[in-house]
């Protein structure tokens, strides 16, 4: 079990850094390119879910309001598996 939660947050972690490239490369002329069309494709299930809830001035801010919830939760997901791995130290040692 402690295993798979890693795997787990390893995967939500490696998520978390292809948002952020997404949400980088969205301010540069490499919009129209076939790997940011990869990485909307990989990341739009997600961030798509908060789209157009923050704009102002015709700026979207909402991939900033999912970032920081994913992170939120990505520190929850953390923090469990920290507190599994030293209640299997206390355990076993």
């Amino acid at each position: 079990m402690d295993r798979l939660l890693l795997i787990i947050y390893y995967f939500l972690y490696m998520y978390y850094f292809v948002m952020i490239a997404y949400i980088i490369l969205s301010w540069t002329p490499l919009v129209n390119s076939r790997f940011y069309q990869i990485l909307r494709s990989i990341v739009n299930p997600y961030l798509g879910v908060f789209r157009g809830w923050f704009v102002f001035s015709g700026m979207d801010f909402t991939p900033m309001v999912g970032l920081l919830i994913y992170w939120f939760i990505l520190r929850l997901v953390g923090s469990a598996v920290a507190a599994s791995a030293t209640a299997f130290i206390l355990i076993f040692n």
